[in-house]
């Protein structure tokens, strides 16, 4: 089963998407949500895979919820608006469905939906690396064994991560949550929801914008912590 959170203003509009939801009996639809900061909490709280998101909200947008977002399930925006499409894809939602919803439309993004999971849990079955793990990296014909200390920073790029060591940057098929699971939390931390810095790089600290926070790393590289991760970093690292 899929464990499923619906996030939309409109009653009859989360309504009419539970009922359509009724076919597809491997969707387990666990909680629902009248806005963002609902929407956010009940996220932190059950773990969804995957969110159905509606964009125009009162008070915070999808977009804006998405940004405070960390950890980011399976993503298939909901909305009467079109003109949004390409941003949706730029923040890696999966699909993009116009209302009124048409059955045809839902089942195809369902699928998208369950092989985007499918790929995450098979991510997910692998072991915990050591901190003084090396690991090997291949991207297209060139390969690398490297240290995981030499890691600087992982960056996300859709279902892909980039991986900055030395001067090279390649990209191999992993998504950052995967990769997240497997690094150390004493060594590497989830600044934002595209970025994993490796703590030993961090030179200076700033305060942000929003209660967030700015990392100065030492190759010159400014990375900046959303204010949930700020939280968390600062509870995990104050005296």
């Amino acid at each position: 089963m899929i464990k499923t959170i619906i996030i939309d203003d409109e009653k009859l509009a989360r309504e009419g998407l539970k009922n359509l939801l009724r076919e597809f009996t491997d969707i387990e639809i666990i909680a629902e949500a009248s806005n963002a900061d609902e929407g956010l909490d009940l996220i932190d709280k059950l773990k969804p895979q995957l969110i159905f998101l509606d964009i125009q909200m009162p008070e915070k947008t999808g977009f804006e919820m998405l940004e405070e977002l960390i950890e980011s399930p399976a993503i298939i925006f909901t909305t009467a608006y079109n003109e949004f499409a390409i941003k949706a894809f730029e923040v890696n939602a999966l699909d993009y469905i116009l209302k009124p919803i048409e059955t045809s439309r839902l089942r195809e993004a369902i699928a998208k939906a369950k092989k985007q999971i499918a790929l995450a849990d098979e991510q997910r079955g692998t072991q915990k690396l050591a901190e003084d793990s090396q690991v090997f990296i291949r991207d297209g014909e060139r390969c690398w064994y490297v240290k995981l200390n030499d890691i600087r920073l992982i960056e996300s790029n859709g279902n892909y991560a980039k991986i900055f060591f030395d001067k090279y940057q390649p990209l191999i098929h992993r998504t950052l949550n995967a990769l997240d699971e497997r690094l150390s939390p004493k060594m590497f931390f989830r600044a934002n929801r595209q970025q994993i810095i490796n703590l030993n790089y961090l030179d200076k600290i700033e305060p942000f914008f929003n209660s967030g926070l700015l990392f100065y790393m030492k190759d010159g590289m400014k990375v900046e912590v959303s204010r949930r991760q700020a939280v968390k970093f600062k509870d995990l690292m104050s005296l």
